[in-house]
């Protein structure tokens, strides 16, 4: 069974910076897309940061040129570094790591728990 945890969120004053980091393990033969979601308090999820197997990144206008996602050699560990952090970047974090099992050859989405990021002065 493939696990996705992420750790790093917490509580930041606008401005500041934190990292949030996903570990994926279990029997995956690949990674086909790696995401970061977040969720704010009576909102819908939204699409926060993308990398695709090839490396290639996008992000959500909203966070563009503040936050960047990237993957360790090792492909082991999913990062995202948040800087400049504002008040509406409240929210419980998610990674989802597409990958190809034995059992989902075409892939499949695996989420993790989620992290909580609060900014707040």
């Amino acid at each position: 069974q493939v696990q996705v945890m992420e750790s790093g969120g917490g509580l930041v004053q606008p401005g500041g910076s934190l990292r949030l980091s996903c570990v994926a393990s279990g029997p995956m033969l690949g990674i086909n897309a790696l995401r970061w979601y977040r969720q704010a308090p009576g909102k819908q999820r939204e699409l926060v940061a993308a990398m695709n197997s090839d490396g290639m990144t996008d992000y959500a206008e909203f966070v563009r040129g503040r936050f960047t996602i990237s993957r360790d050699d090792a492909e082991t560990t999913l990062t995202l570094q948040m800087n400049n952090l504002e008040i509406d970047d409240t929210g419980v974090y998610y990674c989802r790591i597409t990958a190809v099992t034995e059992d989902m050859p075409r892939g499949y989405a695996f989420w993790g728990q989620g992290t909580q990021v609060t900014v707040s002065s």
